[in-house]
């Protein structure tokens, strides 16, 4: 049976920064969204630079670790997965996001996998920043959240006040 959530989910996939991830776990907290993250992650759970960021939220979280991202995928229905890349074609304000929806995420220095991007084009989508070869990508943290207020903006903030 395919994971489905009433709220939106955040899915990390192999994370590397904890200051990101307590960042982003703060966020989800909030918010009431789902923390996914995706082994191997760079760093270890109980570290302090990741707790300090997430304060003390940590209760306040639906966490799941999952051991890659095959085993995540699997578990996962595939129509309710939107990927963040900077080589998407669509803005993220382009996309309806459905209740339920994953929005993924890669690695701080890589991004997601090439193959998994490949596979789903029209699930691709990027945040708008200027052209510039220096001015990589957003922050992570600062990319979910735009990612997760966007996607309760379309539904008109339904369970968040």
């Amino acid at each position: 049976m395919k994971q489905v959530s009433k709220m939106f989910n955040i899915v990390l996939v192999e994370p590397e920064i904890p200051a990101n991830t307590g960042n982003i776990a703060r966020t989800c907290a909030v918010t009431g969204c789902s923390l996914h993250l995706v082994k191997p992650i760079g760093f270890s759970i109980d570290d302090k630079h990741l707790k300090r960021a997430g304060l003390d939220y940590w209760h306040l979280l639906d966490i799941h670790i999952h051991e890659n991202l095959g085993e995540f995928l699997e578990k996962t229905e595939p129509s309710l997965l939107y990927l963040a890349t900077t080589k998407g074609a669509s803005c993220y304000t382009d996309i309806r996001y459905p209740q339920g929806a994953y929005l993924l995420f890669g690695k701080e220095t890589k991004g997601l996998p090439e193959k998994l991007l490949k596979s789903s084009p029209g699930r691709c989508f990027r945040i708008p920043m200027r052209e510039n070869a220096s001015a990589r990508s957003l922050n992570l943290s600062n990319s979910v959240a735009i990612m997760v207020y966007e996607a309760f903006r379309q539904h008109g903030f339904e369970g968040i006040k």
